[in-house]
């Protein structure tokens, strides 16, 4: 038989020539060859054995002379510590295969994105190196992912990049060598503009976001605020906008910057043909990165924007943690508490709950928010416990429950080709204790008319699990009425497994503080992940669904769906709004 050369006879004992004729091994090598996949053999010590056209196209090299050239040094292997040491376990024996992407460059000097694997041949000792360019497949994914994460409107950052930019800037400016590790928000909304669009309509109030973009864009980069190669410059919703300000050297240089966009956004605006004039009232929060959440700071955040508007709008106000105590003293709060229900300084805003497997709005979480009259809008966490120890949560509580199945019927009676929407309640446990929530509940669903399956009551870990008595009967009767039992921030008390199938309960919350864990997708909590993972699957086999908080990521929602969790609620899909936001999301959900 006449000897073809080396590179024949190592893709010939590569292929197991053992039993072949001469034919079928000319049949093998001509395949090899003209195979369109760049591909080569290599042996053990990482040599490369045999090369076919396709790779040296690929590589702008004669096949023939890649032969015992280090299969590492031609696409690059050896250029960062973890691909390197799986590729020397898989020569050892030690793994079975390894796929990775690594850049490469082409013969006419352009960047390319190869898709690289390599795994032993079945039958040989050698193994097969396939090279497959990937380059448009990775354009493809990049639009698609600007696309996926970019406002249409405004072309700026979109919510859910917004939040991945802020995980990061947190991440990296607390442990980064070299930064300041602070970090700084504006938070943005403007004044008067539903005006716009009630009055000129939706368009020219599109060409207004568009306008505010560009001069937002334009003072952050005067300013120097763009970091990476991208404006830290995102439209969260609406009208509101953010600006995210990395290794920020202190209040000084958010007050400027907050100084310059209030500037450039008091100056007319002229839009089809119109001379417009508006303003904002700016939040501004600056603070040491470690220790700090997105969910804190853009609380925040929030919070001082409020106080923008309340004190007059169109200023900017810095978060003031003596103000913060100080303004909302527990004497003051306790006082005006009880008498506020009956002046109705109370409203309702809802946070959708999204099932991870198909982003769907399957509920909403009402939350209470206390509108004082002295004090502005005030979060539950500032009066509910002074609720609790006054006895004033009982008609406060009455007066949620009734206010948020009314909102749900009127939900399910507008949107009747959609899947019903249900809605969950906090209830405290002095609510079971002293008054008859049974027949609370029961009046409020013949009442307003709303299904018992579409209500969900959620109390604390603690509460639920030291139920005993007239409690444990109270949650049973309502439970067999048909009402779901939801036990909140799961994980953070003192967790009774056992008592846990003896209750009447459906639904696990987990706790954020499990979920933030989950912020860093290359170098996540194991702790945290094993955890979930262990309560949903224990969720699961007594039955009941399990519910995420605190989502704060697309990587969040991605990895809570791949462990089996089934809902999530957080500031990655909506912080809470007012009903006429959720009635938006309904009617863009597709039908039963």
């Amino acid at each position: 038989m006449p000897d073809h050369g080396p590179a024949h006879r190592g893709t010939a004992r590569a292929a197991g020539a053992v039993g072949r004729s001469a034919p079928e091994l000319r049949d093998i090598q001509a395949a090899f060859n003209a195979a369109q996949l760049a591909m080569a053999v290599v042996d053990r010590d990482g040599m490369v054995v045999s090369a076919n056209h396709a790779l040296g196209a690929l590589l702008g090299r004669d096949p023939a002379r890649l032969t015992a050239e280090a299969a590492a040094d031609l696409v690059g292997l050896d250029h960062d510590s973890r691909t390197w040491a799986a590729y020397r376990a898989l020569l050892r024996g030690g793994s079975d295969r390894l796929q990775c992407t690594r850049p490469l460059k082409s013969p006419d000097g352009q960047s390319l994105w190869a898709e690289i694997t390599i795994a032993p041949i079945p039958g040989g000792s050698s193994m097969l190196l396939s090279v497959a360019d990937i380059s448009d497949r990775r354009d493809l994914q990049a639009r698609l992912r600007h696309l996926q994460m970019h406002d249409p409107v405004t072309r700026l950052p979109n919510r859910a990049l917004f939040f991945e930019r802020l995980a990061g800037a947190l991440e990296s400016s607390a442990y980064e060598p070299g930064g300041t590790g602070r970090v700084g928000l504006c938070y943005l909304d403007l004044d008067g503009f539903k005006a716009v669009n009630d009055t000129l309509g939706h368009r020219v109030g599109d060409q207004l976001l568009v306008a505010v973009a560009h001069r937002l864009t334009h003072c952050a980069d005067q300013a120097g605020y763009a970091r990476r190669g991208g404006h830290l410059v995102a439209r969260l919703g609406g009208d509101e906008f953010a600006v995210l300000v990395e290794d920020s050297t202190g209040t000084e240089q958010l007050a400027t910057l907050a100084g310059s966009v209030l500037a450039a956004l008091q100056q007319p605006f002229e839009l089809a043909g119109q001379r417009l004039s508006v303003s904002a009232s700016i939040g501004v929060v600056e603070r040491v990165a470690a220790g700090t959440t997105a969910t804190g700071l853009m609380q925040a955040a929030d919070t001082t924007l409020y106080w923008a508007k309340a004190d007059g709008k169109a200023r900017w106000t810095l978060f003031d943690p003596e103000r913060n105590a100080h303004r909302m003293t527990r004497q003051a709060l306790s006082s005006t508490l009880r008498p506020a229900v009956e002046r109705g300084e109370f409203t309702l805003e809802y946070q959708p709950l999204v099932g991870l497997d198909d982003g769907t709005v399957r509920g909403v979480e009402a939350l209470v928010r206390w509108q004082h009259p002295q004090f502005g809008r005030l979060a539950p966490n500032r009066f509910i416990g002074l609720a609790e120890e006054d006895g004033s949560i009982v008609e406060l509580g009455r007066w949620v429950l009734e206010n948020a199945c009314r909102q749900a019927r009127r939900w399910q009676l507008e949107h009747p080709g959609k899947p019903p929407v249900l809605v969950s309640v906090n209830v405290a446990v002095r609510q079971v204790w002293d008054s008859d929530l049974v027949a609370d509940v029961a009046g409020i669903l013949e009442e307003t008319g709303l299904p018992p399956e579409l209500l969900q009551l959620e109390l604390t870990e603690s509460a639920v699990m030291g139920s005993a008595g007239r409690p444990l009967q109270a949650l049973q009767a309502l439970s067999d009425m048909g009402v779901a039992i939801a036990i909140d921030d799961f994980g953070t008390g003192y967790s009774n497994l056992a008592y846990l199938s003896r209750l009447p309960v459906s639904v696990l919350k987990l706790d954020g503080s499990f979920v933030c864990g989950f912020r860093d997708e290359e170098h996540p909590n194991p702790a945290d992940e094993t955890i979930v993972e262990a309560l949903v699957e224990l969720a699961h086999r007594l039955g009941l669904t399990v519910i995420a908080e605190c989502v704060e990521s697309a990587e969040q929602a991605d990895r809570l769906r791949r462990i089996g969790c089934d809902t999530g609620q957080g500031w990655f899909y909506s912080r809470p709004v007012p009903p006429n936001r959720i009635s938006a999301l309904l009617r863009n959900q597709s039908p039963t």
